[in-house]
């Protein structure tokens, strides 16, 4: 049982051992594909997992590790970007980046501001109602946006109709297949 993933016109891939590092245009990217039953090798301009062994779990693991290695290839070629909108009717938020954080100030009147982390490899950028997340890395520049989201989250068990205020995710990367 195998997968393979083709590697695209100036996309370097460096197989050592179990550890694959991806360079582009974008940056670089390394990650370790670390399981007892599975290989990872490259052959010309591909790079393959195989394993001996015919389970299910095994089968979703190589699906896996292909779509981890896809993602790669493309943060280094395209990155990747996630739009957040802010989103108030009475109190007017404040939104800055301050070094590896997001502050959000006047959160429904709130005194005290609420931060979000920013991860590494990640910008963010605040552009009037608009907070632009990117960078290469596809799960820390989701993990970044959705921490972002869950700060400035509108308050529970109050009326959703009524308490709209927030910073919410309208658009993510798209699907490549």
């Amino acid at each position: 049982m195998e997968r393979s993933v083709e590697i695209p016109e100036g996309v370097n891939v460096e197989v050592d051992g179990k550890r694959v590092k991806v360079s582009g245009e974008k940056g670089e990217l390394e990650r370790n594909f670390n399981h007892p039953l599975i290989k990872v090798e490259k052959k010309d301009s591909t790079v393959v997992f195989s394993s001996d062994v015919e389970r299910k779990k095994v089968k979703a693991l190589l699906g896996t590790y292909e779509a981890h290695l896809k993602n790669m290839i493309r943060g280094v070629t395209e990155g990747f970007e996630y739009k957040l909108k802010i989103v108030y009717v009475h109190f007017p938020m404040n939104v800055s980046v301050s070094g590896n954080e997001v502050v959000i100030r006047n959160y429904l009147g709130e005194k005290a501001p609420r931060k979000a982390k920013i991860l590494d490899g990640v910008t963010v950028k605040v552009e009037g109602e608009d907070v632009i997340v990117s960078g290469i890395d596809k799960e820390k520049v989701g993990q970044t946006a959705a921490n972002i989201e869950n700060v400035a989250k509108p308050p529970t068990g109050k009326d959703r109709r009524k308490f709209i205020d927030g910073i919410f995710i309208v658009e993510k990367p798209k699907v490549k297949l």
